[in-house]
């Protein structure tokens, strides 16, 4: 196991973070936990989780220490007992005062909704048809065996016909767009004007009772409106 080094760190962190890590910090990352599978677990996901960092104004001390008590969390530790692992001197100075357990509940409670606590955790989560691949894959099998091999045909159907859903190609949507135009009323009266005036128009130019530029300057009317036809 690997520790953890200056500018593997520096490397994950957001830009306006990478100068606040030096040498002696990441010594104390590294000497934090004795245990050596959970200090490579609080090494991979300090690094994996950096980017919460660029989410808001945190100092690099609460990230540290936000990373470690989610450590602890995906370990499969409570709320109290992972706050207890990250935070050995708080639960120690609280017994000392005589807090009560209740109260130290509430505190714990307070920092695991607090906003980098929940950045972290976001970062965690995990779709599930990711996280249980493996016994889609079975499931798959289990289907193909029964399709293969069972004596009832029904089942063999069923299973038959599970697979094809699960393993059919995803569809193709497409995507039509209606670029028509509707017609109103008012349209219709301008073509119908328009073509009645053309009509008019080619008799007149050939009664020789027009010429081109008064044609090119004739209006047509419309519901009391005009407009140029050019």
């Amino acid at each position: 196991m690997s520790d953890l080094t200056v500018d593997q760190f520096k490397r994950a962190l957001p830009a306006q973070m990478k100068k606040t890590v030096d040498q002696d910090m990441v010594d104390k990352i590294n000497q934090t936990i004795s245990d050596p599978e959970v200090r490579e677990a609080f090494r991979e996901n300090l690094l994996s989780y950096a980017s919460v960092m660029s989410m808001g104004k945190f100092k690099m001390e609460n990230y540290i220490n936000a990373v470690k008590y989610v450590s602890y969390k995906l370990m499969g530790d409570d709320n109290i007992t992972a706050y207890s692992k990250a935070f050995p001197d708080k639960i120690q100075r609280f017994m000392q005062q005589g807090v009560s357990s209740k109260d130290i509940a509430s505190y714990v409670t307070a920092y695991n909704k607090s906003k980098l606590v929940n950045l972290i955790m976001e970062q965690t989560l995990v779709p599930t048809w990711v996280l249980n691949q493996d016994l889609y894959q079975k499931a798959l099998n289990v289907q193909a065996q029964l399709m293969v091999s069972a004596n009832s045909e029904k089942v063999r159907t069923d299973a038959a016909n599970s697979l094809l859903n699960a393993l059919k190609r995803p569809e193709t949507h497409k995507v039509e767009l209606d670029i028509g135009v509707k017609e109103d009323k008012s349209i219709e009266a301008l073509r119908a004007a328009t073509t009645e005036l053309v009509a008019q128009q080619r008799e007149m130019i050939r009664a020789g009772a027009l010429n081109a530029q008064e044609v090119a300057h004739t209006k047509v009317i419309v519901d009391g409106e005009y407009k140029e036809v050019n």
